[in-house]
């Protein structure tokens, strides 16, 4: 049996990664706001705490994988935090999807406590995370990404290195889903070109994830818009919202012009100002676009 190990945060995404950690030989100590998710991971490998403070009770690790820079804070430096009993030496692994400004700043906290904080956040949906095919990205200190891993490669299938600076590995993230996004609003718009022309929306999809668009992004997010599958939801509009919100953000920081930038903000406000925000982010791209052209 390997160390033990807290991991705070068991929604759509965390309670497949935790379940590979345990997998890997790991055991748990979890908190999580509705605790009866925990349910699900295997008993004798968890603990089941009542909040993030004991989470991190006496171990050297400990994951977060939560939904939004505000929780994740007063997860690290609330009144029940992290911060309150994470030991010397400690690692604190942050995988949400947060701005760099959040990562700096708890960057900062950790030093003051004499901790670590090490930046991780991830690539994939709920199905990818089960099949441990997360792509991760790290920043922060050399010798504790190295150190932390093993941990990491236990839920993805590779972990790729983006520097010292804490905030770097959250900007590629924003990036990414930047480039999801504006993937899926081309795709949903070409589709939509395509039906309103009589042709089959799900034989153009195979026809361009086969050839041209060759590649995951535009088979498995293609696939689904084609087919207007939007359930089960993997990943909610309005945290695909908070993801457009914090490109934008960053693009106007920056100074850095990103027109597409807007078009991804607006369409999944609509979507959220419809009362679409549970809803799946897919949907809020591809129904937002038929709906537009009145299909």
């Amino acid at each position: 049996m390997k160390e033990k190990i807290g991991f705070i945060g068991l929604g759509n995404m965390g309670l497949p990664m935790a379940k590979n950690l345990i997998k890997a030989g790991y055991t748990l100590q979890v908190y999580n706001r509705t605790a009866s998710k925990a349910d699900e991971l295997e008993q004798t490998a968890v603990t089941v705490c009542n909040s993030p403070e004991e989470a991190a009770t006496d171990v050297q690790y400990v994951v977060t994988m939560l939904s939004e820079d505000g929780i994740l804070e007063e997860a690290v430096s609330g009144e029940k935090g992290l911060l309150k009993s994470l030991k010397q030496g400690a690692v604190h692994i942050s995988m949400s999807t947060i701005s760099p400004e959040t990562s700096v700043k708890l960057n900062a906290l950790h030093q003051q406590n004499g901790s670590h904080y090490l930046t991780a956040p991830v690539f994939g949906r709920p199905e990818a995370a089960a099949a441990q095919k997360l792509w991760i990205c790290t920043s922060g200190n050399s010798s504790i990404k190295e150190a932390a891993k093993p941990i990491l490669e236990s839920m993805g299938q590779g972990v790729v290195d983006f520097g010292e600076e804490p905030g770097n590995a959250n900007v590629v993230k924003i990036a990414g889903n930047f480039m999801i996004m504006a993937s899926m609003e081309m795709m949903a718009e070409a589709f939509t070109l395509g039906e309103k022309n009589g042709i089959d929306p799900k034989k153009m999809a195979d026809f361009f994830g086969s050839t041209l668009f060759n590649a995951p992004i535009y088979q498995n997010y293609g696939k689904l818009i084609a087919n207007k599958q939007y359930e089960p939801v993997g990943f909610k509009a309005k945290l695909g919202f908070k993801d457009a919100r914090l490109a934008f953000t960053l693009a106007q920081k920056s100074e850095t012009p990103m027109p597409m930038a807007a078009i991804i903000h607006n369409r999944l406000l609509t979507a959220i100002a419809k009362g679409q925000g549970d809803k799946d982010w897919v949907e809020g791209f591809g129904h937002g676009v038929t709906d537009d052209a009145g299909l």
